[in-house]
């Protein structure tokens, strides 16, 4: 009997102990459940600095896109400007030539002598149209009688010209000019003049329009 009282003694105290753990067992797998679910720390920062550079590369682009544009605009804007499409500015070459072009032609018109107006009437119609052609020819005729009655002879010679505008087809100028006054009998007189001159580019050669006084 006693054998068998001790054998129960046993078992009985290995029963217990199993169901001790399996007792806390339940809790262990409920813990290893419930952590995968669990945010995981360095992973989820991992990925927040994998996100990052393609957030920057974009701002970048959208920033580079938006400066090229505005960069363009003002280069256009600056482009269309009325200071840089004088050409008077930016091309020397025209610049010149306008200038000895007109420069030549007033001394033509304004320089004549008793005998050589039929000349200087000629010329006038080689260097001037519009306007300019029409006041010239109005006041050329009482020149005309002067220079024959006084024996008056006139020379004209552009001291200095400079161009305040050009484009591609006109030009505008201011002259200043040193002009001769020679009377028979009489001491020659100089006197200066000074005129505002717009130019018109046709057919490749430049003619004056317009003359006035300033």
């Amino acid at each position: 009997m006693r054998p068998r009282g001790g054998t129960t003694t046993v078992n009985s105290t290995a029963t217990d102990a199993t169901d001790a753990t399996d007792a806390s067992d339940p809790t262990d797998a409920t813990a290893e459940k419930a952590a995968p679910d669990a945010p995981d720390g360095p992973d989820g920062v991992d990925v927040s600095r994998r996100r990052w550079p393609r957030v920057l590369g974009t701002l970048l682009a959208v920033a580079l896109i938006a400066t090229g544009g505005a960069l363009y605009a003002e280069g256009r804007h600056l482009r269309d400007t009325p200071a840089t499409a004088n050409l008077a500015l930016t091309d020397a070459e025209a610049t010149t030539r306008v200038t000895g072009d007109v420069s030549s032609a007033l001394g033509k018109i304004f320089s004549y002598g008793p005998g050589a107006t039929a000349a200087t009437r000629a010329a006038a119609k080689e260097v001037l149209a519009g306007k300019a052609l029409q006041q010239y020819a109005a006041l050329f005729g009482q020149v005309e009688r002067q220079s024959a009655d006084q024996k008056l002879t006139l020379t004209t010679e552009v001291v200095r010209a400079g161009v305040t505008r050009l484009t591609g087809s006109s030009a505008h100028l201011l002259v200043f000019l040193d002009q001769v006054y020679e009377r028979r009998g009489r001491a020659p007189t100089t006197a200066s003049a000074q005129l505002t001159v717009v130019a018109e580019l046709r057919e490749g050669r430049w003619w004056i329009v317009e003359i006035g006084s300033t």
